[in-house]
């Protein structure tokens, strides 16, 4: 089921009506069952697929804890194998086979085996991942292993979160299940508020930038310069408001119900080294990485050299962890060496002149991040590898005489020379007509403007500070945006519902 679909806006009134009037007792049967409801609504059969993974780790965890010595870790594999082969199943077997197969040719060698034509599981890297995070701290010690095997299902398929996180560790999620939560008119409030700026990021900015982003993209070869670096920071502010967006009516469902989830977005980009945009993007993909890879590799309590090759070897898997291609792993591994060079050149920044002007420092620091982290979602968000080449190596091709035409036809517009819903084209590349192209780049320029008031408090906090007039004028606003101005007319799946 989408968030942004009239079923959502039919169950999720329905479920937390309902879970408010329940005894507490068995309200989390009904979690669970809205939950299941909730997954199948994509492919039903494919909820078995959940249930084998949630019985493995509920009984290795089990076992685990009641073990001692050796046969703790035979469990602890165990569990992690079979997490990894149904990944491997679904995700990763054709990625691999034809790579093989490639291998195989070119060394003239016949291979067997055919690709299997199966849809990944929505949301199957999440779900694992938090599956896996319950082991591991089984296995710690940090957490006792839960004998309720409905609660723990629960843990695994609480339906706000789980198809595409934030990923959640047992701590945090596991205990809420035994509170009761009452229902708070203010969290209520603050929750709904939550859910329609998340609805606000998707529909209205995500899914809008997403038309010109899908233009260029699935026709790379048509384009050259300045469309494809539009392209590229539409795409940038794209992902993050599809993605944010999600989080945010995630954890504002929850909230509504009285269930505190982990913030997984902090204003990325305004961060100053790519080591503190991965601080502020996806945290907790970005945490479960450092605490269940990471350090066990060695983290930071090695040399400098193996430091570094755990530092690109955790970012490589996490390019892989986000899809079976190249792509992703070349995106991974950019961002693993931008880390580094980032760690090694410290020092020599703050030496640097620049640093008398801290302010002109900073904003420099952000933007060279932002132009960064944007040259690899080229990798990302590329088809293939042929095509991310191509627009790395055409993205200054023709640039100048592309932002001559640009600044005539908003000079033209100015003057009254040009209609706002005229169709713009240059040299018989179609581009975005004019008022999609100025309403973009001002929800771009919206979006920023209120990040940039988030500094000191939250947005949600923010607002319940206003006088009550304030506040219905930004919620009618924010209503009507997402009702008028959302881009409904080819509705599109999350983003991170692939991964």
């Amino acid at each position: 089921m989408l968030f942004n679909s009239i079923d959502f806006l039919i169950f999720f009134p329905l479920v937390t009506g309902l879970y408010f009037v329940l005894p507490h007792r068995v309200r989390w049967i009904l979690l669970l069952a809205a939950s299941c409801v909730f997954y199948m609504f994509f492919i039903p059969i494919y909820i078995l697929i959940l249930f084998v993974t949630i019985t493995i780790d509920y009984f290795a965890a089990i076992y685990i804890e009641q073990s001692d010595g050796f046969t703790r870790n035979i469990f602890l594999y165990l569990s992690i194998a079979s997490l990894c082969i149904i990944l491997r199943a679904f995700k990763y077997f054709n990625f691999f086979s034809l790579n093989l197969r490639a291998i195989a040719q070119v060394l003239h060698l016949h291979y067997p085996i055919a690709t299997l034509k199966i849809i990944l599981p929505i949301g199957l890297s999440f779900h694992t991942f938090q599956s896996l995070s319950y082991v591991i701290e089984v296995y710690r010690g940090h957490q006792k292993a839960e004998r309720h095997f409905g609660i723990y299902a629960l843990y695994v398929m609480f339906y706000p979160q789980l198809v595409a996180g934030p990923i959640e560790r047992p701590q945090n999620l596991l205990p809420q299940f035994y509170e009761r939560h009452h229902f708070e008119p203010q969290r209520v409030s603050d929750g709904l508020k939550l859910m329609l700026w998340g609805m606000f990021k998707k529909v209205v900015i995500a899914d809008r930038l997403a038309i010109f982003v899908n233009q260029v993209y699935d026709r790379p070869r048509a384009y050259t310069g300045l469309w494809l670096i539009l392209a590229t920071i539409f795409f940038a502010f794209q992902i993050y408001c599809d993605f944010s967006g999600y989080s945010d009516i995630a954890i504002g469902a929850a909230k509504v119900m009285g269930f505190r989830l982990t913030q997984n977005f902090n204003r990325p980009y305004f961060a100053k080294s790519s080591a503190e945009f991965w601080r502020r993007w996806h945290i907790s993909l970005s945490t479960w990485f450092r605490d269940y890879l990471y350090i066990p590799l060695g983290g930071n309590r090695v040399g400098p050299i193996r430091r570094d090759f755990n530092l690109l070897a955790t970012f490589v898997v996490s390019g892989l962890w986000h899809g079976a291609n190249w792509t992703y792993v070349i995106w991974g591994a950019l961002n693993g060496v931008y880390v580094i060079v980032g760690i090694w050149s410290s020092r020599l920044r703050e030496r640097s002149s620049l640093t008398r002007y801290w302010k002109a420092d900073k904003y420099l620091q952000v933007l060279g991040t932002f132009a960064l982290t944007c040259f690899a979602w080229i990798f990302f968000r590329a088809n293939t590898l042929a095509d991310a080449f191509f627009i790395v190596d055409n993205l200054s091709h023709d640039l100048q005489a592309q932002i001559r035409f640009l600044v005539r036809v908003l000079l033209q517009y100015v003057l009254g020379q040009l209609d706002l819903y005229s169709e713009l084209s240059y040299r018989g590349q179609p581009l975005l007509p004019l008022n999609e192209l100025l309403m973009s780049c001002a929800l771009i320029a919206f979006l920023l403007f209120v990040q940039l008031g988030q500094r000191r408090h939250k947005l949600v906090d923010a607002l319940s500070q206003q006088p009550l007039w304030v506040r219905w004028c930004v919620y009618y606003a924010g209503i009507m945006a997402v009702g008028f101005f959302g881009a409904y007319h080819n509705t599109r799946q999350f983003l991170y519902f692939q991964f």
